[in-house]
């Protein structure tokens, strides 16, 4: 994956049920349990070889939204970077038990954003 590449987005929704049955009779997607999370769907399109996307159950503790998601090289620096732009850090970029790194920021703008480094 090349660092700049848009290659996965989240629809973070506090209704994972309907949110479901909306995107999946719109454009055919299926969704499977994430095997790291208990909150986390997978979501694949019709005829895709993995998931592009998961559903992310926020239970209510933060904003309905969806994001899409940039590969980086360095979480950490992307993150220093875009705030040296006028962007915003949302959180302490975090690893998964995978080792994927991520981090969501907002650009000058207050768009929502994420930017992550797959697992070495």
């Amino acid at each position: 994956m090349t660092h700049g590449t848009v290659n996965w987005f989240q629809i973070d929704t506090d209704d994972t049920e309907s949110t479901e049955r909306f995107y999946g009779e719109l454009f055919d997607w299926s969704f499977a349990s994430d095997p790291d999370s208990p909150t986390y769907r997978l979501v694949t399109a019709k005829d895709a070889g993995g998931p592009q996307g998961g559903v992310f159950d926020t239970e209510g503790a933060s904003p309905n939204r969806a994001t899409f998601f940039v590969v980086v090289s360095d979480v950490a620096a992307t993150a220093k970077e875009a705030e040296r732009l006028g962007g915003k850090l949302v959180g302490e970029p975090k690893t998964s038990p995978s080792g994927l790194t991520f981090a969501h920021l907002l650009d000058p703008a207050g768009n929502h954003i994420g930017v992550y480094a797959p697992p070495a």
